[in-house]
């Protein structure tokens, strides 16, 4: 049975959105929506206000929803606003919530301070819902989720992708996936070309790119990502500062591996998401131990050269791509 009173709450915008929406439909008609829902936001107007609004009956219709965001009272250090709000004025609603009204407090915040009268009310009068963003295991699940949602197929083999691109942010995996299916259409399949073309970089998975380009010792390739990067406005300097971190991680797993260690273990010593971590067991098996420090050498040795203005950056980041490939390629001799 719907509950009179919600509280969402977290930093994953794509879980709150999703739930209110639910809420709204559960609470109201099509042709009552236009009418029957009012927002607030609760760092410009009084919570007291809101409250107001609730106790009023709809203008049409049997029901009205009333939704308010960032209720800063319910964090440990509020933030400092022009007026106070009038917390006992809502703690009293919650107790006794009018009928025809639903309200959805909406915080977007990562963490609340449970220990306050107000959040423990909200739990045991209302219904509290976290929106907090997904691990990296349920990726694939929503991913299956949303395509579904659109009516297209995504096949397995792609999933890695929209985790190497995008990671757990659900908001941009939605609309990725938007983007792809305007493309195959109803019942579609996206190819692997097709996704790669289409979904948005972020430099962390260029740099991920340029680290494959090294490991396939392919010069070429690695330097049309430098200059794709460039054009994207990337400096030099941060990308070596990219590059030497992917390739610690790779170092620090490798010698993970060696001792033993699982996967799962491995988070606990190493610094990063789970899926990076994935993707570093994938790639050390390309590099040995020795190649990796020589590596990591030759890009602290460039990151230096750049600081001291030794070498024209753009020149530096090229000779060094030619030199990280050729640590590869003595393997070959």
């Amino acid at each position: 049975m719907p509950k009179q009173i919600y509280l969402l709450y977290g930093t994953e915008s794509y879980l709150i959105q999703e739930h209110k929406q639910k809420i709204i439909e559960q609470t109201l008609s099509v042709k009552d929506r236009d009418f029957n829902i009012s927002q607030y936001d609760l760092e410009e107007t009084p919570v007291e206000d809101v409250v107001t609004d609730a106790e009023t009956f709809p203008f049409l219709g049997d029901n009205k929803v009333v939704i308010a965001y960032h209720p800063t009272f319910l964090k440990a250090k509020p933030d400092k606003l022009s007026f106070d709000h009038n917390v006992e004025a809502l703690l009293q609603y919650i107790n006794n919530p009018a009928d025809y009204s639903v309200l959805i407090l909406i915080a977007p915040y990562e963490k609340l301070d449970e220990r306050k009268k107000i959040f423990k009310q909200l739990k045991k009068i209302g219904e509290v819902l976290p929106c907090q963003p997904i691990r990296e295991w349920d990726m694939d699940k929503w991913i299956k989720s949303i395509a579904e949602d659109l009516q297209i197929t995504i096949p397995e083999s792609v999933f890695e992708l929209f985790a190497q691109e995008i990671g757990t942010n659900l908001m941009a995996l939605r609309k990725e996936i938007e983007k792809l299916a305007l493309h195959v259409e109803t019942g579609g399949v996206v190819s692997r070309e097709l996704a790669e073309n289409l979904l948005s970089h972020s430099a962390e998975a260029s740099g991920l790119k340029l680290v494959d380009a090294v490991m396939e010792k392919d010069l070429g390739r690695a330097i049309r990502l430098y200059k794709d990067l460039v054009k994207a406005n990337e400096e030099p300097i941060a990308l070596i500062a990219l590059l030497a971190s992917q390739f610690r991680i790779i170092s620090q797993v490798k010698t993970l591996k060696q001792k033993g260690y699982a996967q799962n273990q491995m988070k606990s010593y190493v610094k990063a998401h789970p899926f990076v971590i994935k993707m570093a067991l994938k790639r050390e098996r390309a590099f040995t131990s020795e190649e990796l420090n020589e590596i990591i050498q030759q890009l602290a040795e460039t990151d230096y050269i750049m600081k001291q203005g030794q070498m024209e950056k753009g020149l530096a980041f090229e000779m060094l791509l030619y030199q990280l490939i050729h640590i590869k390629n003595r393997e070959m001799v």
